[in-house]
């Protein structure tokens, strides 16, 4: 499960949150991300997961037909709610990705931009378990970050399981250490083969972004 240390640290951040975007050295990738997003969730009724300020979200709202934007912290969805996106198309709520109400809604695709990375790997067959058993047998679509030396932030410590950690310092100064992995293509079809299925990946130097369909 995402722990309470990762929860603490977004809310107090969330103001800042969007800062992540703006390095100079990542926005052709980041342009093309956003088109291959758009694209992939064209036409879809869409399901985000861990939606923080809704950057994502108002890029999905453009080609899906709809969106229900959630996220754990209430301080995200303020700032979500702030990019006043068309009202007939996207809703924003306070949802825990991992404990999903039963009346979520019915949906044909789920998206999760830049949380997969934060779910440890021994627990992620668990939770797409948990999101098959709300939503069903849907399109998902998870985009992330790839490491590159330089530009992201440096990996503290790996533990037993493979993950990687990072130490982020929340604006009052207080430090947490997040869980913050970086799989490669065979990992994430290794992972995922007993999950999901028609996977397609698509990477570039700074992202990557994959395709599948629970099962």
């Amino acid at each position: 499960m995402i722990t309470e240390q990762s929860a603490q640290f977004y809310a107090k951040s969330a103001s800042s949150h969007d800062l992540v975007y703006d390095k100079p050295e990542r926005q052709a990738d980041l342009a093309a991300m956003r088109s291959h997003v758009a694209e992939a969730l064209r036409g879809h009724v869409v399901l985000e997961l861990a939606c923080g300020t809704g950057y994502w979200t108002s890029i999905i709202a453009d080609s899906a037909d709809s969106v229900v934007a959630t996220d754990i912290n209430p301080e995200m969805i303020a700032l979500a709610n702030a990019r006043v996106l068309p009202a007939d198309k996207v809703q924003f709520r306070v949802a825990d990705a991992w404990n999903l109400p039963d009346d979520i809604g019915g949906y044909t695709a789920v998206f999760i931009g830049f949380w997969w990375s934060h779910v440890k790997r021994e627990q992620q067959e668990k939770f797409l378990a948990h999101v098959r058993s709300k939503v069903g047998d849907v399109v998902l679509v998870l985009l992330d970050d790839v490491y590159v030396e330089g530009s992201s932030e440096t990996v503290a410590r790996t533990d037993l399981e493979g993950n990687t950690y990072h130490i982020r310092v929340a604006p009052d100064g207080e430090r947490y250490e997040i869980p913050k992995t970086y799989p490669s293509d065979s990992a994430l079809r290794k992972k995922l083969a007993s999950s999901v299925r028609e996977i397609r990946i698509t990477r570039l130097e700074y992202y990557w972004m994959l395709t599948c369909r629970l099962k």
